[in-house]
């Protein structure tokens, strides 16, 4: 069996680096992603907050104004 030798890190650096493949994106791919973004955005924003998640905001800030008191 024949014995394989590494080469220096920065020989395999360089070979890793020449693999990577390209990770940009169009400016036609990059718009469209950002307007499907904001509308998902937006659409949580206009959900509005859960009636339980209130309930426990309005607990949380009670209990704070207890503890400064």
């Amino acid at each position: 069996m024949k014995e394989r030798k590494l080469g220096s890190g920065q020989d395999m650096q360089g070979a890793v680096e020449a693999k990577k493949p390209s990770a940009r994106l169009s400016r036609d791919i990059q718009a469209k992603l950002g307007q499907q973004l904001r509308a998902i955005y937006d659409d949580v924003v206009n959900q509005g907050v859960p009636e339980r998640f209130a309930a426990l905001l309005d607990q949380l800030d009670k209990s704070d104004d207890k503890g400064k008191q």
